[in-house]
């Protein structure tokens, strides 16, 4: 592996931060904003005792960067709480999924995290009555296309993305946690059974453990969007380091990963965290995802695609071979959410038909 990028190094060890002249700081402040990592790079130097170190401009930017995270902390919970006014009549838990989940649960993961939108999981079956309560409350489809619409509610595990007309915060109410056309499909029935309510938040509720570490990865490792992919891999390294000291939690998540099929994300997670991240994972645990992974040619080969689109998206951390990286793994992730014929068919639609459509509107 090549050397890691300023950001990760500090990742990996907030101490090198002292060692840092203006350039330094410069680069360093650049590479969390392409990643996003803005607000939790000011928690980590503040839970390292580093803070009081940083220079005066670098310092500056942080603390407007504080101000910034703290105002959307408060913005997300304003929106749950209206969410679960929305829903409330249904009977049904809200169960939130990623940045939502851990920043309302306050975990780790949820500190300095910041998110576009609220996601959510409902049974497919109460899909209309979900969707209905949300439009009497505001909230409005994005995608008005024919085609949109179908894609989402035929394909997808989701509704398409919804805004509220007055606040324009966005919501996505999943059903699953991969799309219907996926080669795997984890049963959101048991995803939905093992949910975890939030303690001191009535009617809001988390997916467990074992199961937000395999959404996490889920998410990171079968899709083909890499720009925030460091952000998401640093949400797998915080969930890891946070659960992995509860009792039992790493003997249950290969079995979990197994149940669900979900053992190649697993593997992957398992995999990526360590090398970049400097996560611990029991040895016996990396043992028993072993047998999830590719062949060793290909693992040669995904370890040179990950390692570079999980960089931060900045000219700083790529090489020549970056751009090519990033664009094999947006091919695979939609190759792994449909099966050959509706993919063809699908980029066909969106690269012609949706981009002259455009055109005409423009």
């Amino acid at each position: 592996m090549k050397r890691l990028p300023l950001l990760v190094r500090v990742l990996r060890d907030p101490r090198v931060v002292p060692g840092l002249d203006a350039a330094g700081w410069d680069l360093l402040l650049r590479q969390a904003d392409a990643a996003n990592l803005d607000a939790l790079l000011l928690a980590l130097l503040e839970d390292a005792g580093l803070f009081d170190l940083v220079p005066a401009a670098p310092r500056a930017h942080l603390e407007w960067t504080r101000v910034g995270a703290a105002g959307h902390a408060r913005a997300a919970r304003y929106e749950v709480r209206q969410i679960g006014r929305a829903l409330a009549d249904l009977g049904l838990p809200l169960i939130l999924l990623k940045g939502a989940a851990y920043a309302m649960a306050g975990l780790d993961a949820g500190r300095g995290r910041l998110f576009s939108d609220i996601d959510i999981l409902v049974p497919k079956a109460r899909l209309p009555e979900v969707e209905a309560a949300l439009m009497m409350h505001g909230w409005i489809s994005t995608h008005h296309d024919a085609y949109d619409q179908r894609y989402y509610r035929q394909w997808m595990h989701e509704l398409p993305p919804m805004q509220h007309a007055r606040r324009g915060n966005s919501i996505d109410v999943h059903h699953a946690i991969l799309p219907e056309t996926a080669p795997v499909r984890p049963d959101p029935d048991k995803l939905r059974a093992a949910a975890r309510p939030i303690a001191g938040e009535p009617g809001l509720a988390t997916l467990a453990p074992a199961d937000m570490v395999l959404h996490s990865a889920v998410h990171l490792f079968f899709d083909g969007e890499f720009d925030k992919g460091l952000r998401d891999l640093v949400d797998l390294h915080r969930l890891l380091g946070q659960f992995g000291a509860e009792p039992g939690f790493w003997d249950a998540l290969p079995a979990r990963a197994r149940e669900l099929e979900l053992g190649r994300p697993l593997f992957y997670a398992l995999r990526y965290c360590p090398r970049l991240l400097g996560t611990v994972v029991p040895p016996a645990v990396q043992a028993a995802v072993a047998a999830e992974g590719p062949n060793p040619a290909l693992l040669w080969l995904m370890d040179r695609l990950f390692e570079r689109a999980l960089l931060p998206l900045h000219a700083s951390c790529d090489d020549a071979f970056s751009r090519l990286a990033r664009f094999a793994l947006y091919v695979r992730g939609n190759w792994l959410r449909m099966p050959p014929l509706l993919l063809a068919r699908h980029l066909f639609h969106k690269a012609f038909i949706t981009k002259h459509n455009e055109s005409q509107a423009a």
